[in-house]
């Protein structure tokens, strides 16, 4: 892993003939794999992501882990993939290569050569590494793109001109293929990886999304994936499973234990009190989609807060469990065709 020379510390504004000779990599790309130096260089240029409809920064909340820098990968038209650049990011770690983050801030006086801030060290999110959202490409055409989530590693300048704006208003906004692209990825990059037990739990979550997406499809109720950027802040839930037909969102689930469920409930219940907001005429369901019906205590605590449950059945097919009540005795009400209530 190589070390800035002396004097070249996060902060410093520096040119790409300054930059290259000592971290590797050359040209004016945007993410610029330097092999020999173990690096890889990641540029970020907020009036270039503005005319496509996105914008790296910092995320104003820092989570349990620490803070979090969002980058958008490679590709100006089409869907963005998991090649080239992008591949180089997600795979740095493997590949025994340091990210190292440069924001554009201005030009050399007197001069057209564009100046860089460089922020630090950074490493991929292990836990939630990229996110897929829709923006526009540079012909004007909605497309999906891979927003890389960064952790700073060591020393970093984290200035607030770096800091994404929070959303005054919850934003809704419904992609017809992200939460497919997604899965896709996920699946394509464990591929190239040692199996662990959190890639294991992530290959359950995504098969089982994938069969509850491709029933429901086949069913006619297509499903869609829900962007919501919260109130006042700069993060954003995403439910890869929604049906816009009744207003139901899913939550999928690796395992019907605790911990699954009870992050699953977590998630569904943060968001809530924003989802209720969606205009629609049906009334806003939350489930829980499990590969397996949970014990009595989880069940009922899914029923104390008015959520309920989709499973996979012995047959291999799904079946819903119907909560008799919502909170305050409020009585619920579940679409499903030839689903058996078990006793």
């Amino acid at each position: 892993m190589t070390t800035p020379l002396p004097g070249f510390q996060p902060g410093a504004i520096l040119t790409r003939a300054q930059i290259h000779p000592v971290l590797g990599g050359s040209g004016y790309a945007g993410i610029c794999p330097a092999v020999e130096k173990k690096n890889v260089l990641l540029f970020s240029d907020s009036k270039i992501g503005e005319r496509y409809g996105y914008r790296d920064g910092w995320l104003a909340e820092d989570d349990a882990v620490g803070p979090v820098f969002t980058y958008t990968g490679a590709g100006k038209r089409g869907n963005q993939t998991l090649n080239g650049g992008n591949a180089a990011i997600l795979d740095h770690a493997t590949k025994g290569r340091t990210l190292h983050l440069f924001i554009a801030v201005g030009k050399v006086p007197g001069s057209d050569t564009r100046t860089h801030r460089y922020v630090g060290k950074f490493k991929v999110d292990e836990r939630n590494p990229f996110e897929i959202r829709e923006a526009k490409d540079e012909l004007g055409q909605d497309r999906n793109v891979i927003v890389f989530r960064l952790r700073p590693i060591g020393s970093h300048i984290r200035e607030p001109s770096d800091t994404l704006q929070a959303t005054p208003s919850p934003r809704f906004r419904f992609n017809l293929t992200a939460g497919r692209l997604g899965r896709t990825y996920r699946r394509q990059r464990r591929q190239h990886q040692q199996p662990t037990y959190a890639s294991q739990l992530e290959a359950a979550r995504d098969d089982l999304a994938e069969a509850f997406e491709e029933r429901e499809t086949a069913a006619g109720h297509p499903l869609v994936q829900l962007e919501l950027s919260m109130r006042n802040s700069t993060s954003q839930l995403s439910f890869d499973l929604y049906d816009q037909t009744n207003n139901t969102v899913y939550e999928p689930t690796a395992s019907a234990a605790n911990e699954s469920i009870n992050q699953a409930l977590a998630q569904l219940l943060g968001a809530r009190r924003y989802l209720r907001d969606l205009t629609h005429d049906q009334p806003l369901q939350l489930m829980v989609l499990t590969p397996s019906l949970p014990h009595e205590e989880l069940r009922s605590l899914l029923a104390d807060h008015g959520i309920g449950i989709v499973y996979r059945n012995d047959s291999g097919g799904f079946s819903e469990f119907n909560n008799p009540a919502a909170p305050n005795g409020l009585p619920r009400s579940f679409r499903c065709a030839d689903c058996p209530v078990p006793a």
